[in-house]
């Protein structure tokens, strides 16, 4: 049965209901679907300066920036919120956005479900979705691993005894764990008729099955000059405490198609602080592993990928990417020459994979993400300047780059 649009019948023809991005696996920043392409943030003056000054080296690794969207809270009669979108007033554009959505039914819709008490940080939260057309579901076919009914805790952390964190049939929690607080400090803090203005970005993981994703918060500083001496200092803590010192890197969010049994594994912020050096190194070739084998396929292009990164980064004289965070992405749908059958390799601990038959050039993707704190020479907000690039950055990548090296030479 096709579900309704909530949108009232003058709203639908202008505004775009903005459903959570079910595959957002780290950041404390909601991300919201607008189309199958697109996806918006609220937007943050750094981040846009960054985005209208990025250099040309960079675009590859960066999501394509479309301009500035207005959004607003709505609340119906039943206390239901949702964020709708409006493309008329839409202030800025870097080009026409792919399939513009004019009409709101051809996206999913997620409602939110609010418990009597919002306050409390473990309540359950149930989402439900309606398929509202064929279309959607068609261009993205990871969208039915969707559960009708998702219900999650908001704990950090969901572990067995031995610390491991279950697969799930759905789409990553964190996504909706962002949402869900977007939507109380929005609903705490403005009226419904108050406009906030989003960020219009690429989706870039729009082009694949099942995104495969690794979310790393990069370098060996995380906090901005903006922040205030109590948040820095819990920023450096963190570092101290993780392998941001370490290694220049940490994971802050992992999801990963297990074939085996056709669902996610997902892993959180929480999870990635607690590594070590050599837990890093062992979750980096979990995420590289399918539940059947590990995708050695993968290794050559994504090196080659972040040595081109790493080459572009260290011409970027005055940057400094302060928590910002970089994607690396695959398909969990194998080159049909490299799968291989389910009963012939063992089930989960991915650890234990064996490499995967043969050799093929699997298309992968590594892009930067999050610029809210990022500063350079000629930013339109105000901070220090920095000269030479981003040495902590640049030790993040190199120890990144010599890890999946040693994988991929079997040590």
């Amino acid at each position: 049965m096709v579900g309704q649009s909530p949108l009232d019948p003058g709203e639908s023809r202008t505004a775009v209901l903005l459903e959570p991005f079910v595959h957002q696996v780290g950041g404390h920043m909601s991300m919201m679907t607008y189309d199958e392409h697109t996806v918006c943030k609220p937007l943050v003056l750094q981040e846009l300066s960054f985005y209208e000054s990025l250099p040309l080296a960079m675009r590859q690794f960066t999501p394509q920036y479309k301009g500035i969207v207005s959004v607003h809270l709505r609340k119906d009669s039943l206390g239901n919120l949702t964020l709708l979108a409006s493309p008329s007033l839409q202030t800025e554009s870097c080009g026409q956005l792919d399939n513009a959505i004019s009409d709101s039914s051809v996206t999913i819709w997620h409602k939110c479900k609010w418990a009597a008490s919002t306050g409390s940080e473990h309540e359950l939260v149930k989402w439900s979705h309606t398929q509202l057309t064929k279309t959607f579901k068609d261009s993205c076919p990871a969208k039915m691993l969707l559960r009708t009914d998702l219900q999650y805790r908001t704990d950090p952390l969901l572990e067995d005894a031995n610390g491991n964190q279950p697969e799930r049939a759905s789409s990553n929690p964190w996504g909706l764990h962002c949402h869900r607080q977007h939507l109380n400090r929005m609903s705490s803090k403005h009226n419904e008729n108050k406009l906030h203005q989003f960020l219009l970005l690429e989706n870039v993981v729009s082009k694949y099955r099942y995104p495969c994703i690794l979310d790393l918060k990069m370098g060996t500083r995380q906090h901005g000059d903006d922040v205030s001496e109590e948040k820095k200092a819990r920023h450096i803590k963190k570092c101290e405490q993780s392998t941001s010192a370490s290694l220049g890197v940490r994971i802050c969010g992992m999801q990963v198609y297990q074939a085996d049994t056709g669902h996610f594994l997902c892993k959180d912020k929480y999870y990635g602080r607690k590594l070590s050096p050599e837990g890093f190194r062992q979750t980096l070739r979990q995420f590289l592993c399918n539940g059947n084998h590990l995708r050695t396929d993968l290794l050559e292009p994504i090196i080659l990928r972040l040595k081109a990164l790493l080459s572009v980064i260290r011409k970027q004289s005055s940057y400094r990417f302060y928590s910002s965070s970089l994607l690396i992405i695959y398909d969990g749908q194998e080159p049909k020459e490299n799968a291989a059958p389910l009963d012939n390799h063992p089930r989960f601990p991915t650890l234990q994979c064996s490499p995967a038959p043969g050799s093929h050039h699997t298309r992968v993707d590594v892009r930067m993400i999050d610029f809210a704190h990022t500063t350079f020479k000629g930013s339109k907000c105000s901070h220090p300047t920095y000269d030479g690039p981003d040495h902590g950055y640049i030790f993040g990548l190199e120890n990144l780059i010599k890890i999946l090296q040693n994988l991929s030479e079997g040590k």
